[in-house]
């Protein structure tokens, strides 16, 4: 199922991580192991935290899963992102990603502004 047109980002994140609970429970070692990567991936390496939510992002954006984008935008508003970082990587998105990147883009911004919006 895909994001409803009138389905805030708020709900869109709590329907997400509920079907990810289901998922977690059905089959507890795939998701054990990919949590492991995931931690790996961003407390290791040289690039800082913020950084590698900017390539998630641009990676969700670009293969149109609203999902992602909506975990990966509330990731960088929780580490400090302004707006202009963000405008600025769903530039290099849509540079890369053409047309459908510059719709899913759009989505993204508007994720970010509800949920900055959302925490004042």
């Amino acid at each position: 199922r895909f994001k409803e047109p009138y389905m805030s980002w708020n709900e869109t994140l709590t329907d997400t991580r509920n079907r990810l609970r289901v998922l977690y429970k059905s089959i507890p070692e795939v998701t054990k192991g990919f949590g492991a990567l995931s931690k790996a991936v961003k407390e290791g390496g040289v690039l800082d935290f913020k950084t590698k939510e900017y390539i998630a992002l641009g990676i969700a954006v670009a293969i149109r899963c609203e999902a992602c984008i909506a975990l990966h935008v509330e990731a960088l508003v929780k580490a400090g992102c302004t707006r202009e970082e963000l405008a600025d990587v769903l530039a290099m998105t849509v540079q890369m990603g053409g047309g459908p990147a510059t719709m899913y883009a759009g989505k993204a911004m508007e994720c970010f502004d509800e949920l900055v919006a959302s925490q004042m």
